[in-house]
């Protein structure tokens, strides 16, 4: 099995028009990712937070997200929820995404048979690379 991640997206005033659904088909029809939750929550004015059913995004008539219906793992719970609420502006909905990285099985599972195994990961936020690259070219 590869890494597993997960992220939430926040929409403000609950826009969620749809444009990343067909880039996330494809990152799971070229085999990059499993999707293994995806949840939607709203938080409305009052603070209070909510799950949300696939439903037609964008208006069309049809649901955006019918090819993810039912996808779930179990690993998200009513906590995570509420914990995806937490960082969420009132009026503002949420997706939560849980997904294995499947494109770094094959790696992960040559390292563990070593003997390897990994102590530490993390993330670089894009605005921070984007800084660092502007001062590098900047000298």
């Amino acid at each position: 099995m590869g890494p597993i991640d997960y992220i939430v997206v926040e929409f403000p005033g609950n826009r969620m028009t749809g444009e990343g659904l067909p880039i996330l088909v494809d990152l799971v029809d070229r085999g990059l990712i499993r999707i293994l939750d995806l949840l939607f929550v709203r938080k409305d004015a009052d603070g209070s937070v909510a799950g949300m059913e696939v439903a037609d995004f964008d208006g069309d008539g049809a649901l955006d997200l019918a090819v993810f219906e039912g996808v779930s793992s179990g690993l998200l719970g009513e906590d995570d929820i509420e914990e995806a609420g937490k960082a969420l502006e009132p009026g503002n909905s949420a997706g939560i995404l849980v997904y294995e990285n499947v494109w770094a099985a094959p790696f992960a599972t040559a390292l563990r048979r070593g003997g390897a195994q990994m102590v530490a990961s993390g993330r670089i936020p894009v605005p921070a690379v984007l800084a660092a690259l502007e001062e590098t070219d900047a000298g």
